[in-house]
This record gives C-alpha cells, structure tokens and sequence, in this order.
C-alpha cells in the first residue's frame, strides 16, 4: 500500500489498535505506523479504548508512543474541517474522532486507513483504504 498524495499515512485509531492487537488488516498498517500521522483526538481514542480493555494506564500511554507515528494536535483548521464534514458523513454514521481522523488527512492531502467500512461511502476527495 502507498500512502498519499504527498507521501503521508494518517491513522484512525481503529487501525492503530489492530496493530497494537494484530488484528486482520494490521500487516497493511504496521510497516506505516513510523512515521504516519496520528490526531491527538485518535489518540485520546486509542488510549480509552486499551484502558477500557485492562491495560495499566501508564503501559497502554508508553505502547501507543513506542508505535512511533508523529501526533498531530487539534487545530482550528481541522476543527473547520471536521465540523464541515458532519453533513456528508451523518448519514454514514461516523463520529467525531472519525471527522477528526478524516480532517487531518484532508489538510495533508494523505491517504487514511481505517477498519471502518463506511469511510469508503461518501466521497471526500481523499483516498480511504479500509484494511480489512
């Protein structure tokens, strides 16, 4: 798999934790994750979900950061982005942390991996590879 357009990956934090739980789909997005772009609100994400899940909190923070995808913080031009985005993607279902994801990878003009089949339906100028 390629990553986008100016050579950047972003990661929904489903992709990260089929990673972290070698998941189905995980060996398309573990070559990538060095490097990839990560939102700090996928992040926020990924770190309840391994919380919810039995991990120690101080563990489940250092195995997120060992993955070594570069955080990128919630900006005011992602927050127009995402807030943009809730009309196309409603009918879809996807949430905030999805628009989150989403936006960071319209600003950067990358591709997003995600496990989520309904990212692929509405069409929003980048490419969406669900990886299983």
């Amino acid at each position: 798999m390629e990553s986008g357009t100016d050579g950047l990956a972003v990661l929904d934090a489903s992709a990260i934790l089929a990673v972290i739980f070698a998941e189905p789909g995980s060996q398309a997005v573990a070559p990538l994750t060095q490097g990839a772009l990560l939102s700090t609100v996928n992040l926020a994400e990924a770190h309840a979900n391994l919380l919810l899940r039995g991990s120690g909190a101080e563990f489940a923070w250092r195995r997120l950061l060992s993955l070594g995808c570069e955080t990128c913080f919630f900006d005011e031009e992602q927050a127009r982005i995402a807030g943009g985005l809730v009309t196309v993607t409603r009918p879809y279902g996807l949430s905030f942390g999805d628009r989150a994801c989403l936006a960071l990878a319209i600003q950067h003009k990358a591709r997003v991996y995600t496990t989520d089949r309904a990212w692929k339906s509405p069409d929003l100028g980048i490419e969406v590879d669900v990886i299983r």
